[in-house]
């Protein structure tokens, strides 16, 4: 199981970016999927986690109509579009999985790093003017 997650870069406050996981040595179908992030010295935080099917999804209460993620199964690809984005929101972005046998809750699994199984390398998002 691998995931690498890319589309970071230098953005504008105001500005969009899509971000993206691929995931490789598996079929992503029925994977609960999330996407985390972190600044140095603190604590990971959930941005947002999608269903196995995707059709249940959260996000983190900083990024409630702002953020949307998404998945394409065919791809083996999902993706996290950020409109409106601050300075609070630079970070290193990860994206991130539990076994497709361990289900929850998408707010459970956003709320709790420590329990994903597999990470991806993390893509940095700076937002600065």
């Amino acid at each position: 199981v691998q995931l690498q997650a890319s589309g970071g870069g230098l953005m504008q406050p105001g500005g969009s970016l899509t971000l993206s996981c691929a995931a490789s040595g598996f079929t992503l179908y029925g994977w609960q999927i999330g996407w985390f992030r972190q600044v140095p010295g603190k604590e990971r935080e959930g941005v947002s986690c999608i269903s196995g099917d995707g059709g249940s999804k959260y996000y983190g209460d900083s990024m409630k109509g702002r953020f949307t993620i998404s998945r394409d199964d065919s791809k083996n690809m999902v993706y996290l579009q950020m409109n409106r984005l601050t300075a609070e929101d630079s970070a290193v972005y990860y994206c991130a999985t539990i076994p497709r046998t361990v289900i929850r809750p998408e707010s459970v699994m956003c709320n709790n790093h420590r329990a994903m199984r597999y990470w991806g390398e993390g893509t940095q998002v700076t937002v600065s003017s």
